[in-house]
């Protein structure tokens, strides 16, 4: 039997604005979080991201590399972003081919939710186990999978 290799859990490489809070554990590398961002246990969120000012990551979720979330926003437990789309049939290791995802200011994001490679307006809201697989352009609240616009916000 073999050693097995392991990894702890670490932030590492972050660069923070005022009054940022991380509760451990969590693996944070490579990326900017803003003031006031709050991210909490067993989050992971890699590097080339950007977390906005005020935003609130809530436990288990991911954040792979080359998403942007603007201020304001919150993210609910196990929200996971992709950036591969496994286009050939398997994941591809070269970062240029991975898409980006950006999630303008003021937008909810429901627990257990999937973003895939998109851009979303701002003042939206993603229900709860949505999947969002095309670019969000009009303010409002989306839930399904694929998330569909239900209604307009108040």
């Amino acid at each position: 039997m073999g050693n097995p290799r392991i990894l702890k859990a670490q932030v590492k490489d972050v660069t923070c604005g005022e009054d940022v809070t991380i509760i451990e554990p969590a693996n944070v590398y490579g990326c900017e979080l803003r003031t006031g961002v709050f991210v909490g246990p067993f989050v992971e969120i890699q590097k080339n991201s950007v977390i906005g000012e005020r935003t609130k990551i809530q436990s288990h979720s991911f954040i792979c590399e080359y998403v942007t979330i603007g201020s304001d926003c919150f993210i609910g437990h196990g929200v996971m972003f992709a950036n591969d789309l496994f286009k050939s049939g398997q994941p591809d290791s070269n970062p240029d081919n991975w898409g980006r995802t950006v999630i303008a200011n003021s937008v909810t994001i429901g627990s257990n939710a999937t973003v895939l490679p998109v851009n979303i307006c701002s003042d939206v809201v993603i229900g709860a186990g949505s999947v969002v697989t095309k670019d969000i352009t009009e303010k409002g609240i989306y839930a399904g999978n694929p998330a569909r616009k239900l209604r307009d916000l108040p």
